[in-house]
């Protein structure tokens, strides 16, 4: 699987910085760095540089906002967050290729809101979010998904009258309700693919990297 980032835009998160060789190497081969205000301090501390800086600023330091003068936006609006805000900044400027790192880890909370904001994200931009471990991505129609024999794979949905019919996962899943977010998970690929038919949705997947 290619998950080359030299075309594409990265948007950093303050969840967890990057740690293992996938993300961190995505981040390095990134075309541009789009940083959640809060991120900022942990992209310098680990030798990046920001392209763009998105937020209401309020997390970032005087010494970062002197530093970095000339590349904040600032975004005021109290009804979403930073991560959205950063979002829609890229979309705005014609970077609608996104890959969101850092989204994941340090609070359950955040960690479910900006999973479910993916499929929000979606409708406006072709968007991944990667953790240290796998990669979210969004599907909104019958797809066929590139994957590898033993990949552990899990689909939610936000929409609960979403049903799902699988070819190709070690559990088949036929005609299943995603009326919770526990029942499409701990799956597994049995080959080089498999497709997903489905109603509703979008439906948000998530394979675990290769190990």
């Amino acid at each position: 699987m290619n998950y080359s980032t030299a075309e594409k835009t990265i948007v950093l998160a303050d969840g967890v910085f990057p740690g293992n060789e996938m993300p961190f190497e995505m981040l390095s081969e990134a075309g541009f760095i789009v940083c959640c205000d809060g991120a900022v301090e942990k992209l310098v501390a680990h030798g990046f540089e920001p392209d763009m800086i998105v937020g209401d600023l309020d997390s970032l330091s005087q010494d970062m906002k002197n530093r970095y003068d000339t590349i904040l936006s600032f975004d005021p609006d109290q009804e979403t967050n930073d991560l959205t805000k950063a979002v829609k900044w890229c979309v705005s400027h014609g970077r609608k290729d996104i890959v969101i790192l850092g989204a994941t880890g340090l609070r359950e909370d955040h960690t479910l809101g900006n999973i479910s904001l993916i499929a929000e994200y979606s409708k406006i931009a072709n968007v991944k979010m990667v953790t240290d471990y796998g990669i979210f991505e969004v599907h909104w129609e019958k797809v066929t998904i590139d994957s590898f024999p033993g990949q552990q794979v899990s689909i939610f949905s936000i929409n609960s009258s979403t049903v799902v019919t699988s070819h190709g996962l070690e559990y088949p899943l036929q005609g299943l309700l995603l009326d919770n977010w526990w029942k499409g998970t701990l799956n597994q690929a049995r080959g080089d693919s498999f497709m997903l038919d489905f109603t509703g949705g979008p439906l948000i997947i998530f394979k675990k990297f290769k190990v």
